[in-house]
């Protein structure tokens, strides 16, 4: 009786969590798209702080034909956030610094002429409106990975910038230049390298083989190369330094013991409340999505905290689900796996979701008024700025995105297209009340969204005033503009080169860029307002 008592004991403790279904499920999950000799992922999951799956399939490297296993490193890229964060609260707690401290306070030379405090709670929750580095650099006509950037390299391009993309506080908006000034403020606080610090730090909480790295020459142990498949599986150097917002190395071994110690708030070196804070959102803030390295959202009306990580093939997620008290670990070396959706595929197992349906419209309710080809032509945009175009070639319709290649479209009702090799992705054409055509696009995997057809006159306007050379001082790059034809101009930013389009009196959009102006009194255009998705209004100035 002792013994099975004994067995009972240890069954429930090292597997009393899965079913022998489950784990089935889990393995398929994990497996679906790792093919034969070819690069895949480490995953596991950690509930009421014990280990319950753990699963590694394919290879780390397929020169050596070495398989993924728990000695694997990944970069899991942003993901790494949640630690620069817990560095900052670790030196918060010891009263070093505070929360509310302006950053001018360890760094006087940055935005001298901004009067509002940027303070570091703004910095954690990306509400400071501090331009991103990565996207400024492609203003200059930069591919960032490509460099040997450093964090320094950042800071000399920060340190140049006169404007934010708004007031401090105000709203969230994504950008890793807010953790590339957290590490440096943790080094000038600390008095010790940001590496060094952190890698204390891993020791600690048990995590000997997770180090940020700012010399890619160092970087050691079995490393998951990362590959792409363009017909054949490729891999790349990597020769970035730059740290503090991602470049954090790591295996899963040490990920699932930092979800055990934040899910038991265990720790023989930090207290159970820099643990649990670290969980939360910031204080005396108005940002509710964002916390600590950390966004906060909802899943099939299940609460969770997540952060995901993407740098080249190397992609990886950390979702914790709070009722259930459950972590998902996913880490990949393959650009053929969407971490994002296998980590929620895993958490439908636990959760029992996986029949349940989406919370949202993945199909128009009910068939419109017929449309013809001719009737949807043109330009499409959301009030976001994300655009969609659609346009007729020998008969046929095509979508038109940027960044992805053009795809064509199928009638499948009288106003309903979808794309020809996905008939998930639907298109539900009408009109608005302004008598304004409008698409409504539908996907399982995400809400609906509604984009407006672009119409104005601009009969009126001439189209030769915005010719001319622009500078801006805070990227050292120029903007020329050409007006070709019609709308178009022939638009190059930096080393950049690009078609516009005049869309109104006062906006221009040229591939993932807003150009917005507004003419003197004179009726002349002395200011372009350079705009893409992390920064905003970059000024560009007539030579």
């Amino acid at each position: 009786m002792i013994f099975i008592a004994f067995l009972v004991a240890s069954m429930l403790t090292f597997g009393q969590e899965l079913t022998n279904e489950q784990r089935s499920q889990l393995d398929k999950i994990v497996t679906q798209d790792v093919p034969k000799d070819a690069p895949g992922a480490a995953v596991g999951i950690v509930k009421n702080g014990k280990i319950i799956y753990t699963k590694y399939a394919g290879y780390a490297n397929l020169e050596d034909s070495l398989k993924i296993d728990k000695n694997s490193r990944f970069n899991i890229a942003s993901n790494g956030k949640q630690f620069t964060a817990f560095a900052i609260l670790t030196l918060a707690e010891k009263g070093k610094l505070s929360l509310e401290d302006d950053i001018r306070k360890y760094f006087p030379n940055l935005y001298k002429n901004i009067q509002q405090p940027i303070k570091i709670k703004h910095l954690l929750n990306h509400s400071s409106g501090i331009r991103e580095v990565y996207r400024l650099w492609s203003l200059q006509g930069f591919t960032w990975w490509k460099q040997q950037f450093s964090n320094a390299d950042a800071m000399k391009l920060l340190q140049k910038q006169e404007d934010l993309n708004f007031t401090p506080g105000s709203k969230h908006l994504y950008s890793n230049s807010n953790y590339i000034l957290l590490a440096e403020i943790v080094e000038k606080v600390a008095g010790i390298s940001f590496v060094t610090y952190t890698n204390q730090m891993f020791q600690k909480l048990g995590m000997p083989n997770t180090s940020f790295v700012d010399d890619y020459t160092n970087i050691k142990g079995q490393i998951a190369k990362p590959y792409f498949n363009f017909e054949t599986w490729s891999t790349y150097d990597w020769t970035c330094n730059i740290h503090g917002d991602g470049n954090l190395f790591t295996t899963l071994e040490d990920q699932l013991q930092w979800e055990k110690t934040i899910q038991t708030l265990e720790s023989n070196h930090f207290s159970k409340e820099i643990l649990a804070k670290s969980q939360q959102l910031i204080p005396n803030t108005n940002i509710d999505s964002y916390g600590y390295g950390l966004e906060f959202d909802e899943y099939k009306n299940e609460k969770y905290r997540y952060h995901a990580g993407a740098t080249g093939a190397w992609k990886a997620i950390t979702a914790r689900f709070d009722d259930e008290n459950f972590s998902v670990v996913t880490m990949i070396n393959t650009g053929k796996i969407v971490p994002m959706m296998q980590a929620m595929q895993l958490a439908d197992v636990l959760l029992g979701k996986k029949e349940e349906k989406a919370d949202f419209p993945i199909v128009p309710a009910s068939v419109g008024a017929k449309v013809s080809t001719r009737d949807i032509l043109g330009l499409y945009r959301t009030d976001g700025g994300y655009t969609m175009e659609f346009e007729e070639r020998n008969g046929k319709l095509y979508m038109i995105r940027s960044g992805r290649n053009d795809i064509e479209l199928l009638r499948e009702a009288d106003n309903i297209f979808h794309q020809w090799n996905d008939k998930a992705f639907k298109q539900e054409f009408t009109k608005n009340s302004d008598g304004v055509m409008q698409i409504t696009a539908y996907y399982p995997t995400v809400p609906p969204f509604t984009l407006t057809r672009i119409e104005s006159d601009l009969s009126q306007f001439d189209v030769t005033s915005l010719n001319g050379s622009f500078q801006n001082s805070e990227t050292d790059t120029s903007l020329t503009i050409k007006h070709e034809e019609d709308n178009t101009y022939k638009i190059t930013i930096g080393k950049r080169q690009m078609e516009g389009l005049l869309i109104y009196e006062n906006e221009l959009l040229a591939n993932n860029y807003n150009l917005s102006f507004e003419k003197d009194e004179e009726g002349n255009i002395n200011e372009i307002l350079v705009s893409a998705d992390r920064i905003k209004n970059v000024r560009y100035k007539r030579k």
